[in-house]
Order: structure tokens, then sequence, then C-alpha cells
């Protein structure tokens, strides 16, 4: 069911429609969903450009427009009420069906235009299999209107991104594929155990590995958060957690911890001498990096071109 039915039906129970939804501003729908995004309104600042009072008086405009509290906001911090919540996933549809409306309206006249815009995991630059900056090339080239949008996220988001309307692709993995979405191999990504020159394990014999390993501390990444996933009976103690790799490399370094990283990734201090893999014949795993795209993108001829480039330039 569209959220903007949802949202309509909304009013009519709670006490009347305010206002013609489509009649709502388009740029004061995206200022609150960029405010949403952010998780408040200081946070927007810097992905918005513009100040926060400035931002402030927006979110006022629109809600005096609709005629709704779409959030509190003050000391305790920034949360959505239940017809700002509802209004949020309205807001994301309906932009989402707007640039959808653009591109189609474009390729008429046999050009892409519009936003195109991709979730991604972090550190997918350092991997020289990745042909995400050919992909954004190729697309630049058959469309001189086209304006592009990169979100680097955690790995759970980048699905929710897409399956919100966010983003029309997302480049990550998944352990468990979301209903209403396409998922594609790119390549597998191999992911070793590292640990930093201040650590025991990095100078230790190879007798004493053994020892060391049952008393280093793991890291919890956002790949496979449980170590019962990884069934390699190590020290998880939940004392160190980290969303992103770049995360994963500070808590390494530190010499405290231990922890997985994709290989790509971790050549860059491997080769600097300030990390070391830990027994990579036993303790790897390969995951899979996913193109992944919503069902019904195949209405927007942008963001069929973008899926297109993204394969091409992997293959």
């Amino acid at each position: 069911m569209h959220n903007y039915r949802n949202l309509f039906r909304y009013y009519q129970t709670n006490g009347g429609l305010p206002m013609q939804v489509q009649d709502v501003d388009l740029k004061l729908l995206r200022i609150f969903v960029a405010i949403v995004e952010c998780g408040g309104l200081s946070a927007a600042e810097s992905r918005l450009n513009i100040g926060r009072s400035t931002i402030s008086s927006h979110l006022s405009d629109l809600e005096v427009r609709l005629g709704i509290k779409l959030c509190k906001r003050g000391r305790s911090g920034f949360e959505l009420t239940e017809p700002g919540r509802v209004t949020y996933q309205a807001s994301l549809e309906l932009l989402q069906q707007c640039e959808a409306f653009a591109s189609t309206v474009a390729s008429s006249k046999d050009e892409l235009s519009g936003r195109v815009t991709i979730a991604a995991i972090d550190t997918m630059v350092s991997d020289p299999r990745c042909g995400l900056a050919d992909a954004i090339a190729a697309l630049k080239a058959k469309g001189t209107n086209i304006q592009f949008d990169i979100n680097v996220c955690e790995a759970r988001e980048v699905e929710t991104s897409v399956v919100n309307g966010r983003s029309l692709v997302g480049l990550g993995v998944s352990r468990h594929q979301l209903r209403g979405l396409e998922y594609f191999p790119l390549h597998n990504e191999t992911n070793f155990l590292y640990c930093g020159d201040k650590h025991p394990l990095f100078n230790c014999k190879a007798s004493d590995v053994a020892k060391y390993l049952k008393q280093a501390e793991m890291i919890t990444s956002n790949y496979t958060r449980d170590k019962e996933v990884r069934n390699d009976g190590l020290n998880y103690q939940h004392s160190a957690t980290a969303y992103h790799d770049e995360g994963i490399a500070h808590l390494i370094l530190s010499g405290e911890f231990i922890g997985y990283l994709p290989e790509h990734y971790a050549n860059y201090w491997v080769e600097k001498g300030q990390m070391k893999a830990i027994r990579p014949d036993k303790y790897h795993y390969q995951i899979p990096v996913m193109l992944i795209s919503s069902k019904n993108n195949a209405i927007s001829p942008l963001a069929n071109a973008l899926i297109e480039e993204i394969k091409r330039c992997h293959r």
C-alpha cells in the first residue's frame, strides 16, 4: 500500500486532512527527510549546507502548512512524532516518484536526467575490483543533467536505504536478503584476521600464537556480529564494537584488539609493517559484495542505466 495513502488515512482518522498532499513544497519535504536521516537539525547542517536556524524555520513552515507537529526537538534530543513518522515515509515515496517522473520524461527525449543516489559500504574505493568510479564516469557521459549523491553507511543501512527509496542502488553485503530487493553478485571480498604491531601476537613465536589468541579481545563488526556466524572459537567479549572498517582499523592499530578486515583495505598498513594477518590459512572468510536494487526500478530509465553500467564495469 502506498505510504501517501496511509498518510491521507492517518489525517482523516486524526482530525481531517489539513491540506492536499500534492501541494506540499518539495523543497521543504527534502529538508525534512534530511533532518530525519541525519537524526536532528544540527546534524543536518553539513548535509544541507544551510544554518541550523534556517533549517528550523523551514521545518516550522512545513509543520504550519501540514497543520501537525512533525517532531520533538530540544534538550532531550530529536524525536519524530507519530504523524511525523508517517509523513517521513510518505515523503520518501513521493520524492522517489518525482525522481522517476523526471527520469521518464527525460528518457522520452532520449537523454538521461535526474539524481543518482547510491548507498555503499565503506572502503570499497581501495578494492581494485570495484568499478563504481568507472560506472559513474560512463553514466555521466550519457547525460549532462545528472546529479550524483553517494552515501557511505553501515552494511544494513545500505539495504534500508534502497528499500525506503532513498537510494536507487546499493553496493554492500547481505546475509539475509530482503523481500522487494534484487541482488546481483559483483565479487567476493576476502577478510582476514589482523593484529597491530603493538599487539603481543604481532611478534610472538609460532608456538605461542594459540595461547595469545585465547587471551586476545576480538572486535565485533557490522559484517557478522555474532561469533557463532564465523564459528572461529575466538574471544568475543563485546568490549569493542565498530560499524565501519575504518573503526575496526583504529581499534586494531591501538594494539589492544584483533579483528577482521577486507584484505584490500588492510594491505595499506600491512605494507607499512603496522598490521599483519594472523594464521591466514585458518582465520579468514569470504563475503559476496552485491549490487542491490529495488524491483520497482523498472519504471526508472536512470536507475536501469545505472544498474547496467555498474554490472558492465564489474564484469
